[in-house]
């Protein structure tokens, strides 16, 4: 035999030992995989331990090793055991994954058509996957989860709502709830307004202030509403008389002079700004205008939970220079480029005077915002806020909790100002209304204190 040939053979024997290792090893890694022991990862999503009179259930199940084989949720109460799902999938192959992956499924319940009573419940979650363990049943979770039934919904008593509503204008609703683990307040259009304790030892008894904004055409969806832990909603609705309100329209003319001195101001914080003089202008009073308003109803979003205030909120001293939903025209060089609503009062007295705080609050924002220039706004509680722009000194920061008559700040020309003065405003629930409602204590009396004591008896 030539050593050519002895060569050639023993070359065909490594090859084939070679691929005999490889074939063990796939073999082996194949049985591990198939023999794989991590159980699926169950879970169940559920608004809150409770479940009301209709009710959605969200289960959640993977498994990314051998797959998902079969799922089943099933509800106890007593003797009662109920299967609310169940679900089987089939194989896909003999290695890897060869059962579903994930699963997520939403299954709506209504506890009392399956016979079910008020009370306490068990809600259990099985799945199993393809795994060859234990005799090739699989590996297996079990996920339970205590909840309570409660389809019964909550019972609103109005005590007191406003009878005559209108754009700009603010009010109250006091009502009675019996349930208290619940997200109550108003609805007015689709605007909503959280309710609070009234603060005077009811428990029972919840005030919600409420602002229409400028432009409403009419207060058509206006409802008391309550939603306890299990979803049950109770809508109640209340009548009001909408009242018309005409505002007044002014001419602003915007001069080369005003744009000179204002939009390198601007360009600090809006770089992306671009065009002409005119054109970043443009940009400030819309687009700048949009977000700054935005940024100030999110402040409110959160307010606090006790009304912090007595009494009428104070007015700066000095002449008014524009009012609440002023419709404004704006010129530049005889044409007619922007229309805009003023959103507050503005008033003017001496140059850099002291700015106080309308009523006792807790500092929200105190920085700079666009459009509004310097600006603190205070969160006087229960939904009620004040807003301080174009100041030209702050002397609070955000966290602080000032007294009816502190300063703030100092007026100043920050902003969208042509002159040293103070804007003013008051939002309810991030809704601008009009300023002279708060400031006038009559009105605060007739609204708002009257009716509380009205609502004990």
């Amino acid at each position: 035999m030539s050593r050519f040939s002895k060569s050639s053979k023993r070359s065909g024997i490594t090859f084939f030992i070679i691929l005999f290792i490889i074939l063990a090893g796939l073999s082996g890694a194949a049985v591990i995989l198939f023999f794989e022991g991590e159980p699926p990862t169950l879970s169940l999503n559920l608004p809150s331990n409770y479940i009301g009179a209709e009710s959605t259930i969200v289960l959640v199940a993977q498994d990314r090793k051998s797959g998902l084989k079969d799922l089943r949720l099933t509800i106890t109460q007593g003797n009662k055991n109920l299967e609310l799902y169940t679900g089987a999938y089939p194989r896909s192959g003999y290695t890897g994954v060869i059962g579903v992956p994930e699963e997520r499924k939403e299954i709506t319940f209504n506890p009392q058509k399956s016979g079910l009573s008020n009370g306490p419940a068990v809600l259990s979650l099985h799945g199993s996957d393809y795994s060859a363990r234990r005799f090739l049943k699989g590996n297996q979770t079990t996920l339970s989860q205590n909840i309570i039934i409660d389809t019964i919904p909550p019972k609103i008593s109005i005590l007191h709502s406003e009878r005559y509503i209108n754009p700009g204008g603010s009010g109250i609703v006091i009502y009675r709830l019996d349930d208290r683990g619940t997200r109550n307040g108003l609805l007015i259009n689709d605007d909503f307004h959280p309710g609070f304790d009234v603060g005077d030892g009811r428990e029972d008894t919840y005030i919600a202030f409420f602002g229409l904004p400028y432009d409403a055409d009419d207060a058509q969806k206006t409802f008391v509403i309550a939603e306890d832990q299990a979803g049950n909603t109770t809508r109640i609705p209340f009548a009001v008389i909408f009242k018309k309100t005409k505002f007044r329209h002014d001419r602003i003319d915007v001069g080369d002079g005003f744009l000179a001195k204002k939009i390198p101001e601007f360009e600090q914080y809006y770089p992306e700004m671009s065009g002409k003089l005119i054109d970043k202008y443009l940009f400030t009073n819309n687009t700048v205008r949009q977000e700054n308003n935005k940024k100030i109803s999110d402040l409110c979003k959160n307010p606090h939970p006790e009304r912090l205030w007595n009494d009428r909120f104070l007015r700066m001293p000095g002449s008014s220079r524009a009012g609440y939903a002023d419709h404004r025209t704006y010129y530049y060089q005889s044409q007619s480029i922007d229309k805009q609503v003023h959103l507050g009062i503005d008033i003017a007295s001496t140059k850099n005077a002291s700015v106080k705080s309308s009523a006792k609050g807790i500092v929200v924002y105190a920085d700079y915002l666009g459009i509004y220039g310097n600006m603190v706004i205070l969160d006087h509680g229960q939904g009620v806020f004040s807003l301080y722009s174009h100041l030209s000194q702050i002397n609070v920061s955000p966290g602080d909790a000032v007294e009816q008559g502190v300063v703030l700040g100092l007026t100043g020309t920050s902003g969208m100002a042509g002159g040293d003065h103070l804007h003013f405003s008051m939002l309810v629930n991030g809704i601008f209304v009009t300023p002279k409602e708060w400031w006038d204590q009559h009105w605060i009396d007739v609204t708002i204190e009257e009716p509380l004591v009205d609502s004990r008896f």
